[in-house]
Order: structure tokens, then sequence, then C-alpha cells
């Protein structure tokens, strides 16, 4: 036998729970947009590095190694010896398309010269 005043309390918690739950699939959306910029970026630093180590421009070659959407927050930084390590730095971006968030992810990489 059902009461009068229970019907209805199943849909009443999942409209409660339903932002929770939005809101937790946001965050893990997030945080994977994160670990793929982390990764391109990553990419990006060992392309330039090998450019740079047969004479090509880096800037470039770390820019054609990058998905479009993480050109726009892009900074490379060249050492002035082959010693150093070329600097590779991407804006994560955010859940909303064309948007870059104010989180930066960065990666270095340094082939040396070869002997």
């Amino acid at each position: 036998m059902r009461l009068a005043g229970q019907a209805g309390q199943a849909s009443v918690e999942t409209v409660a729970v339903l932002p929770a739950v939005i809101l937790a699939a946001a965050a893990a959306w997030q945080l994977a947009l994160a670990g793929h910029a982390a990764w391109a970026c990553a990419n990006a630093a060992r392309v330039a590095a090998r450019a740079q180590l047969v004479g090509k421009d880096p800037r470039t070659a770390a820019r054609s190694a990058l998905p479009r959407h993480l050109e726009r927050g892009l900074r490379v930084v060249v050492p002035r010896t082959s010693d150093d390590p070329v600097r590779v730095t991407v804006r994560v971006p955010l859940l909303f398309p064309g948007k870059a968030g104010p989180v930066e992810v960065g990666a270095a990489a340094s082939l040396g010269e070869a002997s």
C-alpha cells in the first residue's frame, strides 16, 4: 500500500541529484581536456626540439604538431644553446568550445647534439 504523500518522491530525488551529476561529469571532462593539452604540449616540445636540432624553425614545428584548438595559447621558448631544452606552453581549453582558460600546461624537450 502506497502512501499518498510519497507519490513522485523518486522524481524529486532525481531532480535534486541531477545538478551534482552534471557538475561531476563536467569536471571529469575538464580534467580530460587538461590531460589532452599536456600530452599534445609534450609532443609539440619534442617536435620543436627535433626541428631545432636539424636547423629548422622550432616555433613553426611546434605549431604544426598541435591541434588547431591549442594553437591560440601557444608559447615556444627557444634556448640560446643546444644543451638547454625547448619549452612549449599552451593554455588548457575550457569546456566551452573556442575558449582558452587561465590554466597553462608546459613541457620541455632537448635532444642535444648527436655524436
